[in-house]
């Protein structure tokens, strides 16, 4: 047995040729296991501090390593023994996409996949300052949404408006070249659609509960925000580039 590995970047071919090309693309932790069990991802910041100003050691304890931690353990319970123990996490989520037989497979891999993403998407920025993106990401976010400023209002107008639990994402849609948003309903996850996700945010309720409570507006203000947001542009930027090679 190989203990599954996480490490930047790592790269994965998808299943599916999209547009007469095949997308290959570049995540923050690997997809990739020889029959070992999966495992949370190991975070780039200190958990006891959090992701501040976002949000503070306890909610991220709470977040990862039980919530995240739950997803991890239901999904290597309910594939052991089963042609999905080999696989990828990739390509048990496009496996299960919409499968009815598979629903709890689908949900905990995806959920798994969604919150590895998550962390990598987020930098603590205690001293709150300026928080935007650059380079390549930030030519296409002003190409396809008129601005950076546009983009961050629609992004938090999606993820606030989303209705009950899920995510709200950046993605790039390989068979146009073009960046748009997507909510997704609670474990709903891009890859399953043939996008490519460029950056997400989590708003599950547990995301966000222990430090703002109900007030997901705050939460998703302290992420996003130009001055003192806690985006991780860099990473972003390491997706969007990754998904526009040929």
């Amino acid at each position: 047995n190989s203990t599954q590995t996480y490490h930047t970047p790592i790269m994965l071919k998808q299943l599916a040729r999209l547009n007469q090309r095949t997308a290959t693309h570049r995540f923050a932790f690997s997809t990739v296991q020889l029959r070992s069990k999966h495992s949370l991802p190991p975070l780039e910041y200190p958990l006891e501090e959090g992701v501040q100003p976002a949000f503070d050691g306890r909610q991220l304890d709470f977040h990862y390593n039980k919530h995240h931690q739950t997803y991890v353990n239901n999904l290597n319970k309910m594939i052991a023994g089963t042609s999905f123990e080999a696989m990828p996490l990739d390509q048990i989520i496009m496996k299960t996409q919409g499968d009815g037989s598979h629903v709890g497979v689908y949900n905990n891999a995806a959920q798994h996949f969604n919150h590895s993403f998550f962390w990598k998407c987020l930098r603590p920025n205690p001293q709150q300052n300026t928080n935007e993106p650059k380079g390549e990401l930030a030519k296409a976010i002003e190409k396809d949404f008129g601005s950076v400023a546009e983009f961050k209002k629609q992004f938090s107008d999606n993820a606030v408006k989303l209705f009950g639990s899920g995510w709200t994402w950046l993605v790039l849609d390989p068979t146009t070249n073009k960046l748009s948003i997507i909510n997704g309903s609670n474990a709903q996850c891009p890859i399953g659609l043939k996008l490519i996700p460029i950056l997400t945010v989590d708003v599950w309720e547990h995301a966000y509960y222990l430090t703002h409570q109900n007030r997901r507006v705050d939460y998703v203000q302290a992420i996003l925000s130009n001055a003192g947001g806690c985006v991780n542009w860099d990473f972003c930027e390491e997706n969007y580039r990754e998904a526009m090679r040929k």
